[in-house]
Formats: structure tokens, C-alpha cells, sequence
């Protein structure tokens, strides 16, 4: 069945299939595609990630997201989760093996998992593919991130062009925090759905690189020392400083 969810006349009568991981970047992407979509399918990915306690995280998100706007409810559609541990496999990271957060000598952190982002999104095209779908949204960044190269505007760009080539497709991929850093991220999810969004993402989503879930800071769960909640953290920080500055 290609069409899961219950369209909405207010909305064109497309659907959208969001890599959704359960981290804060992707409930964000979740939301802006659901105030967008008529219906909207998500994805997650196990591939031996450490922090695997993420995919947990995505059930209480999207039933969050109902209560957030009603009217969403209509128009969240099914929930894909797909099983790759190859790529753990063959991957000698900090994300995939117990090992330190450290810097390469390539200038990049070792939380890079090379072709991480290729991988998912020719595995997201594919399953798009098969379910009717063309829009795919992901939440990838080049301005607020780790200097990760299969984050960039560039790559991601390059990838539509060669799978839509591959696939005789016209896929559409959506990167709507490209240009946002981590504190715009916060406010766009502001505008999306209120406070009540802030604080569903803030209390279920998961972005710790260590699957840290013990200690809940001002910008929620995590350890608070990995790049991940560092870079959460500072964001929350400058969020609510320039919130509190337009008071």
C-alpha cells in the first residue's frame, strides 16, 4: 500500500520519506516535513552504531508529534527501520567501536563513519523507490556540524544528481537545516510546533555519540562532553539567550 496515512485537502497529495534517527536534527526534519507533506514515512538505520539507544527514542518522538499538532496525526505515515551492519563492519570509528572521541590526522573526528550518509540515502532512494515516494529529507548540516564531507550542500546535491541518473527517478532531497546552525535549529523547531516541540525534543530525542541517557542537562539527555552534546548544548545556550534578549 504506497499511500499509508490519511491525506489532507490543505496539502498537495505527496509524500515525503524522512531519515529519521531519533536525534534532534532528524525530529526537527520530521516536523518541518509533516507541516509540509500530506504524508510523510520515516526511516532509521541499525548499523552497530553505539549509540544505538537513539532508534529507541523515535516511538515516543512520533507519538509526541501528534499530541504537538493534531493535525498531524493524519499525516504520519509508517515507520521503516533498516538493518546494515556491514557498514559497522567494516567502519573503525568512535561511532561503531569502543574507542575515544579523538581527531584523525585528516583533520576530521573519528566519529566519522565514511559513506555514512551515502549509504543512507541510496538505501532511502531505494525504498522510495519501491513505495511511490519522491521527496526524501534528511538532516544534514554544513554549518553547525563536525566538518563531516558527506554532510555538505555540495555532496548531497551530487548524490540527487546520481540517483535520480541510476534510478531513472526524480527524486527530491531535502536538507532544511543545511544552513542552520545548532541555536537556529532550536528556533526553527520553535516555529514549527511552539514550546511544546522544543520540549518534546529536548526530553526524548537522543544525540550523544556515547548513548548517554542518565544525566538531563538544560538541553536534555547526554553526556555533555561529546562533540554531539557540545555542539546541542551551545546551541540551546545561544537559543535561549537570543530568546531571552527579545523579551
Amino acid at each position: 500500500m504506497l499511500w499509508a496515512c490519511v491525506m489532507s485537502a490543505d496539502f498537495f497529495n505527496e509524500t515525503a520519506l524522512v531519515l529519521f534517527s531519533g536525534g534532534q536534527d532528524s525530529a526537527t526534519c520530521l516536523a518541518w516535513a509533516l507541516s509540509r507533506f500530506g504524508c510523510v514515512e520515516t526511516l532509521g538505520f541499525h548499523y552497530g552504531q553505539r549509540h544505538a539507544i537513539e532508534l529507541d527514542c523515535r516511538a515516543a518522538l512520533r507519538d509526541g508529534m501528534t499530541s504537538v499538532d493534531p493535525g498531524w496525526e493524519g499525516r504520519l505515515g509508517e515507520s521503516h527501520t533498516l538493518d546494515i551492519p556491514t557498514l559497522g563492519a567494516v567502519s573503525e570509528t568512535a561511532l561503531t567501536r569502543d574507542v575515544a572521541i579523538e581527531m584523525d590526522k585528516d583533520g576530521l573526528p573519528n566519529t566519522f563513519v565514511p559513506g555514512r550518509n551515502l549509504i543512507f540515502l541510496t538505501f532511502a532512494a531505494t525504498l522510495a523507490y519501491r513505495r511511490g515516494i519522491r521527496h526524501i529529507v534528511g538532516g544534514m548540516c554544513e554549518t553547525d556540524y563536525s566538518g563531516y564531507p558527506d554532510c555538505r550542500d555540495e555532496t548531497i546535491k551530487a548524490l540527487q544528481a546520481a540517483l535520480n541518473l541510476g534510478m531513472d527517478r526524480d527524486f527530491a532531497l531535502h536538507t532544511p537545516l543545511m544552513w542552520l546552525d545548532k541555536a537556529e535549529t532550536w528556533k526553527l523547531a520553535e516555529d514549527l510546533g511552539g514550546a511544546a516541540l522544543v520540549d518534546l525534543i529536548r526530553d526524548q530525542s537522543h544525540t550523544c555519540y556515547l548513548g548517554e541517557r542518565g544525566a538531563r542537562h538544560d538541553w536534555g539527555y547526554g553526556c555533555g562532553e561529546c562533540p554531539a552534546c557540545r555542539l546541542r548544548a551551545r546551541g540551546w545556550q545561544q537559543y535561549r539567550a537570543a530568546r531571552a534578549a527579545q523579551s
